[in-house]
């Protein structure tokens, strides 16, 4: 289907200080530990700003991590208002066939509102001890890690809860939980084609997974802002929106992280403002009703409290009360940067220095020990490729074959899309940085010459641990 834009505006016309949003992105170049790769502004239902770091698109998916859970709360809270499933239904209700196997008595006393507040019961994330008891079906791995302590009473941020959750509503529905959002969620919203991660059984993760653009991040943000209400239809009960957005649960010294601390809600935490869907490495979702605005970034980096302190000191200050006079300079100024937004590319020179004829038919093998997640990775070959370098890489078998052009980076289509730059740090090193550009995450690579070797290095670790074939998102339609 076709994607109608969000309707935008300036930021003056809708209150926001456009010199508020150009000193968040200094502070964002400033930051070392903060690789941001999207941002978008909604105030008042207007798109105010909104750009994307070079070699990163507006148009292509990336990988959300956990602000999946808040889609799965999304379809948890449809289901709910169709009367497919009830928030103090018993878990176990919906999987009868394990009736007999599940005893415990907090395991059968979990219901639904505690699968979906991450208040279960357990202390940790159960999602080892479940994968161990039965590796083929989580949610009967789930149901069999009895918690230590009665349902409603603690919060565990706990992948399998949110697992269980999305398997009720696929139980309940019969559908696939993407099929299931289709009608209901992503085409009234204009969210186009998305893709999840699914587990061993089929199922979609449901907790992790979900590949979408920054767009649809925006679009979720605003539905919950409106209260379920999207261009004057209702597509999310009122009731469910206003009990997803508060606190549940109290999470207060359980979580590292200001913004950590202040309640759990059915798949969104509460914020010092607002309230947040967020995934790993700086995927946020931020609501903020106060400001009657949206916030929708994607990010690599660890320290995900500082691009939201960054938010608070910058962005936030930047929501006036009534439209600006006197901002165009500034609007015009935001709009310039926002265009030209990129992420600096890795140093080298673009030729070896010496030794090219040594270069140009090399291939390198791994060098001590190999991160556990590229301990498949068993060869790289580098080879001339017109005005650049043709790289593959060799996984169990399967080639990766990337291209290293001559400046700033170079973009490979095709199954697995990369962006590569980088070059010669001295005549016996190759060093690049490889982007899979559907996830947050870069691989660095260092080929020596003299004795043939590479190493590699996440900059982030993937939480998936994926082979790099599948650094991207899943059966995405040519």
């Amino acid at each position: 289907m076709s994607v109608r834009p969000l309707p935008s505006s300036t930021p003056a016309a809708q209150g926001v200080d456009a010199s508020g949003v150009l000193a968040f992105l200094d502070a964002l170049d400033a930051a070392p530990d903060i690789e941001p790769h999207s941002l978008m502004i909604l105030r008042h239902d207007r798109l105010v700003a909104s750009g994307w770091w070079a070699p990163y698109t507006p148009e292509r998916p990336h990988l959300l991590y956990s602000i999946s859970k808040s889609f799965t709360s999304t379809a948890a809270g449809i289901a709910a208002g169709e009367g497919l499933i009830r928030l103090d239904d018993p878990v176990i209700s919906y999987f009868p066939e394990f009736d007999a196997d599940i005893t415990d008595p907090r395991s059968r006393a979990m219901l639904v509102r505690h699968v979906a507040s991450m208040a279960t019961g357990h202390e940790t994330d159960a999602l080892d001890e479940a994968r161990a008891l039965d590796r083929e079906d989580l949610v009967r791995g789930f149901l069999l890690a009895a918690p230590p302590r009665d349902p409603g009473t603690v919060f565990a941020y706990n992948q399998p809860a949110t697992f269980t959750l999305a398997a009720i509503v696929q139980r309940a529905s019969g559908q696939s939980l993407t099929d299931y959002l289709r009608p209901r969620l992503l085409d009234p919203l204009g969210i186009g084609e998305v893709a999840w991660l699914r587990y061993r059984d089929g199922r979609e993760l449901g907790f992790s997974g979900l590949h979408a653009t920054t767009d649809a991040i925006a679009r979720l943000g605003r539905l919950y802002l409106r209260g379920g209400v999207w261009d004057g239809r209702r597509l999310l009960p009122e009731w469910w929106v206003a009990e997803a957005t508060r606190p549940q649960i109290s999470n207060s010294g359980v979580m590292p992280g200001d913004d950590w601390q202040h309640g759990y809600g059915f798949k969104f935490w509460m914020s010092r403002h607002g309230y947040r869907g967020d995934g790993a490495f700086g995927q946020f979702c931020l609501v903020l009703p106060e400001q009657d605005a949206v916030i929708a970034t994607t990010a690599d980096t660890w320290n995900m409290q500082a691009l939201l302190d960054l938010v608070w000191e910058h962005l936030l200050p930047a929501f006036r009360p009534a439209p600006l006079t006197g901002g165009e300079a500034a609007d015009v100024a935001l709009a310039e940067r926002l265009a030209g937004l990129a992420l600096p590319p890795a140093a080298g020179e673009p030729e070896p220095p010496r030794q090219a004829e040594a270069w140009s038919a090399a291939a390198f093998t791994p060098y001590g020990d190999v991160d556990e997640n590229l301990s498949r990775l068993t060869s790289i070959d580098l080879a001339p490729d017109g005005d650049g370098w043709a790289l593959t890489l060799t996984e169990d078998g399967h080639p990766l074959r990337l291209r290293l052009g001559k400046a700033g980076w170079t973009v490979t289509e095709g199954a697995v899309p990369t962006a590569v730059s980088g070059g010669w740090t001295d005549a016996d090193t190759l060093v690049v940085d490889i982007a899979f550009l559907e996830t947050p995450h870069h691989l660095e690579v260092t080929c020596s010459l003299k004795d043939r070797t590479f190493t590699t290095r996440w900059r982030t670790e993937p939480l998936h641990r994926l082979p790099l074939r599948a650094m991207c998102a899943p059966r995405m339609p040519a």
